[in-house]
């Protein structure tokens, strides 16, 4: 029963969302866009930080290879299609390659050398100019087509993100899901534990670190035709502690933390810029009082509000079943 309404609420959140752009401007869905599409890389985080308990302050760099990666096969001719599982494929690989002397550290030493990971990509990108063109960037980046269709209307590449969107959250739905999931979460419970019973920490930790990375090449080549300009500012250190404070400020762990922390971090500053120049520390001082009062993130309080909703049914029923059992003879 419960599961057959979740899938009803889904469905429900998707048309709604597929039918939001026939109401809005053109900037206004490029920004639902740009969420969808930051909402991908931060399930990649949510990923390593949540279900794996590892650490990560390099998604925005894993973002910015797979943008400048299918930027440039695309401007070579190679199709989308090619390019964008090209991006994922390199991040998944590069996310190996830096994973495994990752994988003698732990935590907050884990971060540090995703940090240094980080800086290297940025200054790569920023002064290799004959190939990523340095702080110039690349412009004129074409959106793709599809069945020959082009996808350059705004709701159009709108509808082709979602879509996209769509099965990249189905995919890390059923991996949670799955025995690799189980044995994500186990190593975030307990890696100890989690060894003596079988579960080989080294490869999985190493897998989800892989994963998570390959979700946010998989955001870069949907970010870079969105834009149709990348420089090497939205792939610099910044960015990459924001996509760890939408995981956290979503609800770490939970399978829709993701969603709404993009939706916090993308959409809520638009929403406050009614108030012009205060409307960056209203912002901030919203995300420090959630932090404060809802270390659980958005999600957890959320269920902590249903649970205090829910308590005066249960009581009832308790107190219901407890004098019908003292009635009884």
């Amino acid at each position: 029963m419960r599961s057959g309404l979740a899938w009803a609420a889904v469905a429900v959140a998707v048309l709604a969302l597929a039918l939001a752009p026939l109401g809005l401007g053109r900037y206004d869905v490029y920004i639902l866009t740009l969420w969808l599409v930051t909402a991908v890389a931060a399930l990649g985080v949510n990923l390593i930080v949540g279900y794996a308990g590892q650490e990560t302050l390099a998604q925005a760099a894993f973002l910015g290879i797979g943008a400048y990666m299918s930027a440039l096969l695309a401007k070579a001719g190679v199709p989308f299609g090619l390019a964008f599982f090209a991006a994922g494929g390199i991040s998944f690989a590069t996310g190996l390659a830096i994973g495994f002397p990752a994988l003698r550290v732990q935590k907050h030493y884990l971060a540090f050398v995703t940090l240094a990971f980080s800086v290297f990509v940025w200054l790569v990108i920023r002064n290799e100019e004959w190939l990523t063109g340095g702080v110039m960037g690349l412009k004129d980046i074409e959106r793709p087509s599809l069945f020959g269709a082009s996808l350059r209307p705004h709701r159009l590449f709108f509808w082709f993100v979602l879509a996209i969107a769509a099965a990249l959250t189905f995919a890390m739905w059923w991996l949670v899901r799955s025995p690799w999931g189980r044995a994500f979460t186990a190593l975030r419970e307990n890696p100890v534990r989690a060894e003596s019973l079988g579960v080989n920490v080294r490869r999985y930790t190493l897998l989800a670190f892989a994963i998570g990375s390959a979700y946010g090449g998989f955001a870069g080549a949907l970010y870079a035709p969105l834009v149709e300009f990348i420089d090497p500012a939205p792939f610099a250190l910044g960015p990459s502690l924001l996509f760890l404070l939408m995981v956290v400020v979503g609800g770490s762990g939970s399978f829709v933390g993701p969603f709404v922390g993009a939706a916090v971090a993308v959409l809520l500053p638009e929403w406050l810029r009614f108030a012009e120049s205060y409307y960056l520390l209203i912002y901030a001082a919203l995300v420090i009082l959630m932090m404060a009062f809802c270390p659980t993130g958005l999600v957890g309080l959320a269920g902590r509000l249903w649970s205090l909703r829910r308590r005066p049914a249960r009581i009832a029923e308790d107190e219901g079943a407890r004098a019908l059992g003292e009635a009884k003879p």
